[in-house]
């Protein structure tokens, strides 16, 4: 959430800034602003909603200068107003924050005492009245940046401006990531590669604890006990950074279709021949237990793969909400791995959960896309899951490739433990192999999807069912419906339907039905049936065979490419993407940046 740049340049910055803004719209926002300095003067200009509406304003209220930092704001304290955006100016100072100051009402209550006088409600502005209060005692901006960093209590990444130091500028993290960009006579600040890549192709990231001294000519980099610190700068690959729709209305409807060319590579990378390749770390022979954690569609990932690490592998599985993990204080035993899934690599509350679990757990492997990212440099091992950039806040691509991943390392699991044949994995692999041409053929159902959601839209509430690994998948659906259209939405096992959602159906309410003909494919149609019994509307979503056995008597079927059984809930996704998707274009909501989400969720 939030996004910060900030440019040393040589040219004039605030086009440079809002475009660098733009790269990062994709994390949620609903402010944004720039701050510069021209001819050794302060300068700034906010906006509330889209940054189109900074762009206007910077066309009207041009703003000029060679240095500046930028930001947008997802609201945290403060509702998203223009007193509340960022950049925070207090004097001689203008501040960018990700992140949450927790101390920040103590901090306020004492420079309140001393008589300065705050113009919003946010946390962002007790830094910056508080690095002020250091300049006006007499310290340098670099000492006053150094003492306010030391009083700060929370999850931060800051980026700091000076009013007459033209060729300064101080960064730090704590909790929340941060890179520095390198040019030639130039140097950058950015939330991410993604931000800077237009500008330079080296960057160097921040650890945890960070803070740098910014010139035109270089960075000094220090860390938490203000020792100076090495950190390598890294080259970034350009084409792995683009942000395009490639001719798609939406980034979700690019990154749907994408997924058959991501699971593709995400499997090759993983597979010789017969035989998986996984990186030589992995090995669980002598693992008794998983501890999985992740949040939201990482979450749910995590519970299919719990269903295949227990089946096929025979390895017991805890899964956990990354946000309560912790609190609860989990014991961890020796032979434990702890598997950490995130899109970003740099959800808090899940690499708050890793480094609980750093001195306990024999190895820490991340499941990521990022391989920069602060949950891949913590961890033992770093599994990419190769799905390219994803823009859509609603995750579908990532979610499909961390599936993928976690199957292979399931089924690595089952030959270490001694729990599959030579002949029973090549038919696995053979099937994986297969899976990217069944995404294809089942990318095909978004016409029939499309009419379908024009009746779904019209919906207050949607249930989801399954059974097994399409459970989670029911979940997952939900989840994705919420997400983008704002209908409300509940997963729930086929099973516990009688146990008290059944009370919920009447002849208003669509029940999603996803049942692969499968093993557990009787019992679902038994559940389905006691929905239709009371006037529910079934969507069947199964293959030819399951809607030919059990499509009588539905609202709607939607027939899918038959899957093997253990590779189901990754190609039941797909259908459940599209519903997501086409019954928000139904109902004209924003697909690709839904109201009050963040792509990547850096605070607690």
């Amino acid at each position: 959430m939030c996004g910060i740049v900030g440019v040393l340049g040589k040219n004039e910055v605030a086009p440079l800034l809002v475009e660098a803004l733009k790269r990062l719209e994709y994390r949620g926002y609903d402010s944004a602003g720039i701050a510069t300095l021209d001819g050794g003067r302060l300068g700034r200009r906010r906006a509330v909603g889209k940054l189109v509406n900074l762009s206007d304003l910077l066309v009207h209220d041009a703003l000029a200068g060679k240095s500046g930092i930028g930001h947008t704001r997802w609201a945290t304290h403060g509702t998203a107003t223009v007193a509340n955006a960022h950049p925070h100016q207090s004097g001689k100072v203008a501040v960018v924050h990700n992140g949450i100051i927790e101390n920040f009402r103590d901090l306020r209550a004492e420079l309140e005492a001393k008589g300065y006088v705050f113009e919003s409600q946010t946390d962002t502005e007790t830094v910056a009245i508080l690095t002020r209060a250091h300049l006006d005692a007499g310290m340098t901006p670099i000492e006053a940046a150094r003492e306010t960093l030391a009083r700060l209590h929370g999850a931060f990444a800051l980026c700091f401006l000076f009013e007459g130091e033209d060729n300064l500028m101080i960064a730090a993290r704590k909790g929340s990531p941060l890179a520095i960009g390198h040019g030639e006579g130039e140097m950058f600040v950015g939330s991410d590669a993604i931000a800077l890549a237009p500008m330079t192709d080296t960057i160097t990231y921040l650890e945890e604890g960070d803070w740098a001294v910014l010139t035109r000519q270089g960075v000094e980099i220090f860390d938490e006990h203000n020792r100076r610190a090495n950190r390598g700068a890294t080259k970034i690959v350009l084409e792995n950074t683009r942000i395009e729709k490639a001719g798609y209305k939406h980034f979700m409807a690019k990154e749907i279709a994408e997924q058959p060319i991501v699971l593709a590579d995400a499997i090759k990378h993983m597979v010789a021949g017969n035989a998986l390749n996984p990186p030589a770390e992995v090995d669980f022979a002598g693992v008794d237990r998983l501890t999985m954690v992740g949040c939201g569609t990482a979450y749910y990932a995590c519970v299919v793969a719990k269903y295949w690490f227990e089946q096929i592998a025979g390895l017991p599985v805890d899964v956990d909400v990354a946000s309560e993990f912790r609190y609860r204080e989990p014991p961890i035993t020796p032979n434990t791995w702890a598997i950490f899934v995130s899109q970003s690599g740099e959800t808090a509350d899940t690499l708050a959960a890793l480094r609980y679990c750093r001195d306990k757990a024999a190895k820490i492997v991340a499941v990521v896309n990022v391989p920069t990212s602060s949950i891949a440099r913590e961890s033992d091992i770093a599994l990419l899951i190769r799905a390219g950039v994803e823009v859509g806040v609603a995750s579908t691509k990532a979610f499909t490739c961390q599936l993928t991943t976690l199957a292979l390392m399931a089924l690595k699991a089952a030959v270490d433990r001694g729990r599959l044949t030579p002949a029973e994995l090549a038919q696995h692999i053979a099937d994986l192999q297969a899976l990217p041409g069944l995404v294809s053929q089942a990318l095909r159902i978004a016409p029939e999807v499309a009419v379908i959601a024009e009746e779904l839209a019209e919906a207050q509430d949607i249930l989801f069912l399954g059974r097994g690994p399409l459970f989670p998948l029911a979940m997952e659906g939900a989840l994705k419906l919420k997400e983008i259209s704002y209908i409300h939405a509940e997963g729930y096992a086929s099973g516990e339907l009688k146990h008290g959602p059944i009370a919920l159906i009447d002849a208003r309410v669509p029940v999603i039905v996803l049942a692969p003909r499968d093993a557990l494919f009787e019992k679902t149609v038994s559940n389905m049936q006691e929905v239709m019994a009371r006037h529910g509307k079934v969507l069947l979503i199964s293959d030819a065979a399951g809607v030919a056995e059990a499509g009588a008597g539905c609202w709607r079927t939607i027939a899918m490419p038959s899957v093997p059984n253990f590779l189901a809930p990754i190609l039941y996704a797909v259908p459940a993407q599209l519903l997501a998707y086409h019954t928000a274009i139904a109902k004209g909501t924003d697909v690709d940046q839904p109201r009050n989400l963040a792509k990547s969720v850096t605070v607690e």
